[in-house]
């Protein structure tokens, strides 16, 4: 029997970084057929649309549409942008109908029977293509100022979700007033991946870190992630001119629209992209972890994966106050709201006695041990399984984690 296909529409570059929607997606694929739909690529004009296909596993394909760079057929006009930075779903939705109908119709199968989405945007393609049931993941909402479009785009796809899935409580109590079947679902983390005694030394990954932060003195203080206009980098560019002895250690792609933003300080070193099996090896030989987003609008409902990896791999760890990161992992974090304070935090922690040291270690352990992916993903399955079965319980019910005094504890998690 053929395994229902999950299509998923997503604005992040499956390559790009290894975060919530490759973890989730990738333990998903062999219960699901599951084909991640980039955002389409220019083709030169004179080209016919085409559907570049790249299997990533027995049950999960990565479909990149190459378009022509003119916009879809009736339209004489170039492809516009969308109001979010990618292309205007309406000067491309249906070429990117038949691509998709047609790689379909090679599986076997009519309709998608989920389809899910990481952006608003592509709903009218979804509708098109007449899946049994939405499901919007939801990372991030408008910003403030944010057209008219983008908030009638998030207030459709709120209408006709069967399922709304929220990566952290803030955006849990933003939404779950405006569906009836939200679920908070904070993002988890593979803690095998980065635990130290895993690591496995003098192998490629092993070495390839050595040679990028080997020779660097300690204590490194390290980051890694996308580096964008969410971070801090008046405060990094304290951090590195109050203590020329700390080594910081930036990792991750650079997608500034300005790059000479960047703070140059010599003890401040930009190791560029990193692949999600080297992260490990690179976490090791840091001596504390940083989580420094500037505090805004543009972080209000962020829910970074990477202060659980971070923990996984036994790193005390400083951050500003991201609101999901204070309500979920309580005093396991230091927190502090200006660059100064972030810096006196620093210098604490690096000087922690080692009973508190020891104390912390315990409540890391016992924070991460309840935050798995694959648990996520079982949730998961179990949400969409009983979305589709036409007498359905309500309400929707799955093994999750519940918010209470500042923590999560494991329970049942029912949609609101």
């Amino acid at each position: 029997m053929s395994l229902p296909v999950l299509m998923v529409f997503s604005p992040l570059r499956w390559d790009f970084v290894h975060q919530r929607p490759q973890q989730l997606l990738s333990r998903l694929a062999g219960r699901w057929q599951v084909l991640y739909v980039e955002e389409p690529v220019n083709a030169p004009a004179d080209t016919a649309p085409w559907l570049e296909v790249s299997e990533r596993g027995a049950a999960l394909s990565v479909l990149v549409p190459h378009l022509p760079s003119q916009a879809a057929p009736g339209s004489t006009g170039p492809a516009s942008p969308g109001a979010d930075g990618g292309r205007d779903p309406a000067s491309c939705a249906g070429a990117l109908h038949a691509l998709l109908v047609r790689h379909l119709r090679t599986l076997g199968a009519a309709a998608p029977r989920v389809s899910w989405l990481y952006t608003p945007r592509w709903l009218p393609l979804a509708r098109a293509l007449q899946a049994d049931a939405l499901v919007y993941d939801c990372l991030d909402r408008p910003r403030a100022g944010a057209g008219t479009r983008q908030l009638d785009d998030e207030a459709a796809l709120l209408r006709e979700a069967m399922v709304v899935l929220t990566a952290g409580p803030t955006l849990y109590e933003a939404l779950h007033a405006r569906h009836p079947r939200v679920v908070c679902l904070p993002s988890a983390v593979d803690a095998l991946h980065f635990a130290a005694t895993q690591l496995r030394r003098g192998s490629a990954q092993d070495l390839q870190a050595q040679r990028l932060q080997g020779d660097l003195p300690s204590p490194r203080l390290g980051y890694f992630g996308v580096i964008d206009e969410r971070l801090d980098f008046e405060l990094l560019d304290t951090l590195a001119a109050s203590r020329p002895d700390w080594t910081v250690l930036m990792a991750g792609p650079v997608t500034l629209r300005e790059p000479a933003r960047l703070p140059r300080r010599p003890n401040l070193h930009w190791l560029g992209p990193q692949p999600y099996a080297r992260l490990p090896y690179l976490l090791a030989d840091w001596d504390l972890c940083l989580v420094p987003f500037a505090q805004g609008e543009a972080t209000r409902y962020i829910n970074p994966t990477k202060t659980l990896e971070y923990m996984a791999g036994d790193k005390p760890v400083v951050s500003t106050p991201v609101p999901d990161v204070m309500a979920l992992y309580g005093e396991a974090v230091a927190v502090a709201s200006t660059p100064e304070q972030f810096v006196r935090q620093c210098a604490g922690l690096l000087g922690e006695h080692p009973a508190a040291r020891c104390r912390r270690a315990i409540e890391m352990l016992n924070i991460v041990s309840m935050h798995s992916w694959d648990r996520s993903a079982d949730s998961v399955h179990q949400l969409l399984t009983q979305a589709l079965t036409p007498a359905r319980p309500a309400p929707i019910v799955a093994a999750g984690l519940q918010l209470t005094t500042g923590r999560l504890s494991s329970t049942s998690a029912a949609a609101a």
